[in-house]
């Protein structure tokens, strides 16, 4: 018990101290503010509180990449030792012991901030002052959206796949549903945490006010994000005609598709980049981290993202190109969404359908020829790998590649390095609570 209090007063501590950095630009409020006390009024200061959260987002997603058949290490170890050691551990899932130069998957706590925050705003949302009705309604639903991806990605990350367990009788992880600090979480079935996630969106969908941020601000999320979400958990649940419904809301209110000839998708700019959050920060890993021969070999002849999704660098290798983007979700993804889900409900022609517009803008009109012919050609379990082997080649390197492998195969991959043979298992695809929150409170496995 003393062990959790110390840990609560810490989180408590944590969060004050955000706030008062979020406030720092607010010269005003700090002035009126009691020593000691950190209380939000008005809806700038409350904007202040979540543009904080969206700053501060994990980029975990994109360090799954790590764990994937889409990157190698460099083979001149000793030359980048000192980035090199950052990865190996996360590159050969050494999962029991990280060395303690390994780049872990350290932000469980910042995942429970952006929640705990998104929980205050929501709380206090008939207190909120200085903002119109449709500025607060739209707050409040960007605050729902935070706290359902947030609980997304952590039962991703640390639960077994919806699509490989007994939902209902698998454990989750904690759902947080009030901003209490002195809270003792335990955890909640896979299956109750997706249901939270699909309920958060319906109220998100009922507050969003606003279509498109302008550029700069699509770090926010919007209307079209609650449906991008919800096709991609459905996708994730397995229910196919639920993920194709939601991809075809995406599609049509933000089915634009970007010419890739002159900017990425992954371009906060891009026509197709509906909300711009989540970061590709991998300068130093492109010090170490070459593209997978697998991956480069995945595009065909005539596939313009090998030359614009790569970068070929020295002694033909190539590093990723995408280096630098923000992105959470893009057209694309629904268009590939709703194409999976259609295939593998047997309405294969449909599903080639939906994903010709998507080609087209990305194969010359040869390879757009074979790639029809080739598809037509293929049984309804051909296409649906074929389409899986489509969503590596176009979000490669934006962390989705992990998440596709626990849902579908979970493949056994193998590593060589040293003389030593490394295994990806099934049970580690999922990654262990933080020693950090199951020492503080070892209920949390309970559920």
């Amino acid at each position: 018990m003393k062990t959790r209090n110390i840990t609560h007063g810490l989180l408590l501590v944590f969060v004050c101290c955000s706030i008062l950095t979020a406030f720092t630009s607010c010269d005003d409020f700090l002035d009126i503010t009691p020593t000691g006390k950190v209380i939000p009024k008005t809806l700038e200061e409350y904007r202040a509180l979540l543009t904080y959260e969206y700053k501060k987002f994990p980029t975990d997603r994109m360090k799954t990449t790590l764990r994937t058949e889409e990157c190698t290490l460099d083979k001149e170890y000793e030359a980048v030792k000192q980035y090199y050691d950052s990865y190996l551990d996360l590159w050969l899932w050494k999962d029991d012991n990280y060395s303690q130069s390994t780049l872990t998957f350290s932000t469980w706590r910042t995942y429970y901030h952006n929640i705990y925050i998104a929980n205050y705003i929501l709380e206090n949302r008939n207190d909120i002052t200085n903002g119109s009705a449709d500025e607060i309604s739209q707050l409040v639903g960007e605050a729902y959206m935070m706290r359902a991806y947030s609980h997304f990605l952590l039962v991703n990350l640390y639960a077994e796949p919806y699509t490989h367990c007994v939902p209902s009788a698998t454990r989750g992880v904690p759902i947080m549903l009030s901003a209490d600090v002195n809270a003792i979480p335990r955890s909640s079935s896979v299956e109750t945490v997706y249901q939270q996630v699909l309920s958060d969106l319906d109220e998100a969908g009922k507050y969003m006010r606003v279509d498109k941020w302008e550029n700069g601000l699509n770090y926010r999320f919007n209307k079209a994000s609650v449906d991008a979400l919800r096709a991609r958990t459905f996708l994730y649940m397995g229910q196919w005609q639920k993920a194709y419904d939601a991809a075809q809301k995406v599609i049509s209110v933000w089915g634009e598709l970007e010419n890739i000839s002159s900017k990425l998708p992954v371009d906060y700019k891009s026509v197709e980049n509906i909300v711009a959050l989540e970061h590709f920060d991998t300068d130093v890993a492109n010090a170490t981290l070459y593209v997978n021969d697998y991956l480069v070999n995945l595009y065909r002849n005539g596939d313009q993202r090998k030359s614009k999704y790569l970068k070929m660098i020295n002694r033909q290798e190539y590093n990723s190109a995408k280096n630098g983007g923000y992105c959470s979700f893009r057209s694309s993804e629904a268009y590939l969404t709703a194409a999976e889900a259609l295939a593998q409900l047997g309405k294969t022609n449909e599903a080639i359908e939906q994903l010709m517009p998507l080609l087209r803008t990305r194969l010359n009109s040869t390879a757009l020829t074979t790639a029809e012919n080739l598809m037509k050609a293929m049984s309804q379990a051909e296409l649906i790998v074929e389409i899986a082997d489509e969503r590596t080649r176009e979000l490669a390197y934006e962390g989705h590649r992990w998440f596709d492998l626990r849902r579908t195969t979970m493949p056994q991959l193998t590593r060589d390095f040293k003389g030593y043979t490394y295994v990806l298992t099934p049970e580690k695809y999922t990654f262990r609570f933080p020693t950090e929150a199951v020492e503080a409170n070892p209920e949390i496995e309970i559920w």
